[in-house]
């Protein structure tokens, strides 16, 4: 198994699980009035801008636009937003590498992550940005795969994010946060499912390639799947907009870009998918962003189904001492033959297996 971002360095283990991100309030689906102070330690202002919670029941349906929307305002945004140019990514020891740019500094190595259920900012990075983070309140919880929890995370604001250069800008959206527990030499985890929305993005496995597209005049259709891929519902757990998809063994698989793994299961679903717990090689305890260890165990290789797409001889990870109930994961030795579309209007995703022939 190459390494992860969670997985080396400083021993992060894959899959954050922002599940359990707590404010110290109760989520609303309403606009709140935040307080902002620089993270670099100046005192506090008044914040310049709302900022709203995630919304719980209907992780698609609500903006987290730093100012109240109208619905014709909302669509004018997603059909007006100018697309950001594609960008090369490199996938490294640390995951699926981009240069990014915050608020006009950098560039910063953030890592590519559709599980992380946040865009996380390392401390070096919100300083040298001058990253504003709420000021106030008992901060922000990250949850691990462990089932630890860490505090000391705090909600920021971000005013301007770009990607492979700094031209090349896109609207700061969804919920940002800097955090401790990222390994040295990763400046970021970009979720793109939150950050990105409402433009529609793929990410191009085989290829290194980012790219973006407008769902309203290019949307991702059920009837017009690939040659030997599949395009699939774009599920969710009902607190993030993190991408999951339905096996056809009725158990829901997180995709995350962001994860080394294979087909990571615990014991209880790798009994329910019928998968064969052969002895495998035993790999070293690794600690998540809220400093719990996780160990991981490399088995037979499995077959899943999503809805047609049959992956056969998929790399497959018994995952240990992790939280209760944890998420079944496709990792990116599972994911890298594939081109990824994520349409967040139509809410599909479309596996591609095509984009190989593109790199041959």
């Amino acid at each position: 198994m190459r390494g992860s971002l969670k997985t080396t360095l400083s021993g992060v283990t894959s899959a954050l699980l922002l599940t359990t991100i707590l404010f110290g309030r109760a989520a609303s689906n309403t606009f709140e009035a935040a307080r902002f102070r620089r993270y670099e330690g100046q005192s506090s202002t008044p914040a310049r801008d709302s900022f709203i919670n995630q919304q719980a029941r209907d992780p698609f349906g609500t903006p987290t636009r730093r100012e109240p929307a109208s619905s014709t305002q909302r669509e004018q945004t997603a059909r007006g937003t100018a697309l950001p140019s594609s960008v090369n990514f490199r996938e490294s020891g640390r995951g699926l590498i981009v240069k990014t740019w915050i608020n006009g500094a950098g560039p910063f190595d953030f890592a590519l992550d559709t599980g992380a259920g946040a865009t996380i900012l390392s401390s070096r990075a919100a300083g040298a940005a001058r990253v504003e983070v709420e000021d106030g309140g008992r901060g922000v919880t990250l949850g691990g795969l462990s089932g630890a929890t860490r505090d000391g995370a705090q909600k920021a604001f971000v005013r301007t994010l770009a990607l492979g250069s700094r031209e090349n800008s896109l609207s700061a959206r969804g919920l940002f946060v800097v955090a401790p527990g990222l390994p040295e030499g990763v400046d970021g985890v970009l979720d793109p499912s939150e950050a990105f929305r409402p433009i529609g993005f793929t990410i191009d496995m085989p290829n290194g390639v980012l790219s973006f597209f407008d769902p309203h005049a290019r949307p991702v259709r059920a009837s017009e799947a690939p040659h030997e891929g599949a395009v699939v519902p774009w599920l969710t757990d009902g607190q993030s907009r993190r991408p999951f998809v339905m096996l056809a063994e009725g158990r829901r698989a997180l995709l995350d870009t962001g994860s080394g793994f294979g087909l990571a299961v615990d014991d209880a679903a790798a009994r329910a998918l019928g998968i064969i717990q052969t002895e495998g090689s035993r790999r070293s305890g690794a600690h998540d962003i809220a400093g719990g260890e996780v160990h991981s165990s490399r088995i037979r290789a499995a077959t899943v189904r999503l809805g047609p797409l049959v992956l056969r001889g998929v790399p497959t990870d018994l995952l240990l001492h992790t939280l209760k109930g944890a998420p079944v994961i496709l990792g990116r030795d599972a994911l890298r033959p594939f081109r990824l579309t994520f349409d967040p209007l139509s809410r599909l995703i479309m596996l591609d297996p095509g984009a190989v022939s593109a790199r041959d």
